[in-house]
């Protein structure tokens, strides 16, 4: 008997996901529960089970597509006429599992004014809505107050695009967009080799998600990027003295847990780092808890795991977090509540090198911090030439909340805690 299988539920609000993978193909026989298909969406990837047991005829689509929910994405010869146990059906209706995390969570689904254990409302869904986009596409769309039911999609299948969003805004006109993409690049007068030497491949999965979500926010937010030194020679010894500490509690002490906790106590002196701005409902949202985000590289791209509560933390108890967080993120197990939620990130090269960098802010924060290699350098102190070790930070800043001045101080201050940590963690709490 011929038997259908539906794109399920992906979660509230989600009302689409792009095709990654097929992990089935036709003539594959499959039991039930058994995962068919990768499925991304703005949050997570999750797989979709199958409902039955059953014989594959038909895959609908090709991976790249953006598929719409309840859409019929596998015909299947069904093996018996059982129907989908409780178990499939709630797997399937709330993809509670799963397999990677996506860039996007951290840039969407931060919230502005609600509670971290309510499901945030910073950018409402449109009440009605009668074209295909992703939920970041509707995002955009509202930000910068482009009717996106107005357009007409270049995407698969009349999907409306950012590029689509951002054509209409800088036109002017609420009029149907064409297939020209925002900006037109010239076609280069010298047309390369064919063939071996060169190799083309789709831009999609976690890779589209992080070019999506930081053209966003470079088109909304006005950055600016200061930059400066601190004397972390005390700050090195202090973390040598607790390695022996840090094994007897199974855990391994690196410099980013001492940098959250100046970053935090920096943050309680001035505010206006640990907020975001409603563009819509054109206020400045202040956050009375402090969530860190930090920037992991992974095979499949970058991820921004979410220390929540790190003021409430110890250094033993960030430095195992952080472990954890980095781990999961390495092996895509990260689930969507442990990237949300972040109300300022941080960004550490300093492990692979680098002076100084502008980081992008991860919207909608409204500043990223970032942390490099720690250099031996000599300097002058009261007439003697003395070795020092010397770590470079950068503060990144959304201009439309916060002035250069501000930054300056801002940045001054979180560098002293670092070069007297003894007199940060007196203060700590």
């Amino acid at each position: 008997m011929a038997t259908d299988i539906k794109l399920p539920e992906l979660g509230e609000g989600i009302n689409e996901g792009e095709l990654i993978k097929w992990l089935v193909k036709p003539g594959d026989q499959v039991k039930p529960d058994q995962a068919v298909a990768e499925i991304m969406t703005d949050k997570a990837t999750v797989e979709v089970p199958s409902p039955s047991s059953g014989t594959i005829k038909e895959l609908k689509f090709k991976e790249g597509d953006v598929i719409k929910v309840d859409s019929v994405i596998i015909s299947m010869e069904a093996m018996t006429t059982s129907v989908a146990t409780p178990a499939a059906a709630k797997s399937a209706a709330t993809a509670s599992k799963p397999a990677a995390a996506t860039i996007t969570a951290p840039v969407s689904a931060a919230p502005a004014s609600t509670p971290l254990t309510s499901t945030p409302s910073f950018f409402p869904p449109v009440a009605e809505s009668r074209v295909l986009a992703t939920p970041a596409t509707r995002r955009l769309a509202r930000e910068i107050n482009v009717d996106i039911n107005e357009l007409q999609g270049s995407g698969l299948a009349g999907r409306v695009t950012q590029d689509d969003v951002l054509s209409a805004k800088d036109s002017n006109s609420t009029s149907s967009v064409t297939k020209a993409p925002a900006t037109q690049f010239p076609k280069p007068s010298y047309q390369g080799p064919t063939g071996s030497l060169e190799e083309r491949v789709p831009l999609r999965g976690i890779r589209k998600k992080i070019a999506e979500n930081l053209q966003m926010a470079k088109h909304i937010i006005p950055h600016f990027t200061l930059m400066d030194e601190a004397n972390v020679s005390e700050l090195v010894k202090m973390r040598e003295g607790l390695k022996d500490l840090a094994e007897k509690n199974q855990t391994k002490i690196t410099y980013l847990p001492f940098v959250i906790k100046a970053l935090v106590s920096t943050m309680r002196e001035y505010p206006m780092f640990n907020a975001s701005i409603d563009d819509q409902a054109q206020e400045i949202v202040y956050k009375k808890y402090f969530n860190i985000g930090f920037a992991a590289d992974t095979p499949n791209g970058l991820v921004v795991p979410v220390i929540k509560n790190a003021d409430q933390k110890t250094i033993l108890e960030l430095s195992k977090e952080i472990i954890e967080l980095s781990k999961k993120a390495r092996d895509g197990k990260l689930k969507p509540d442990e990237m949300k939620g972040a109300t300022i990130s941080i960004t550490n090269i300093g492990s692979v090198g680098g002076t100084y960098a502008t980081p992008i802010i991860n919207h909608p924060e409204v500043a990223i911090l970032g942390m490099y290699k720690i250099q031996d350098k000599l300097t002058l102190k009261d007439t003697q030439v003395v070795a020092q070790k010397a770590m470079n930070y950068t503060i990144t800043a959304d201009h439309r909340l916060i002035d250069g001045a501000v930054a300056a101080n801002f940045l001054k201050s979180m560098i002293s805690k670092l070069e007297n940590p003894a007199v940060l963690m007196m203060n700590m709490y």
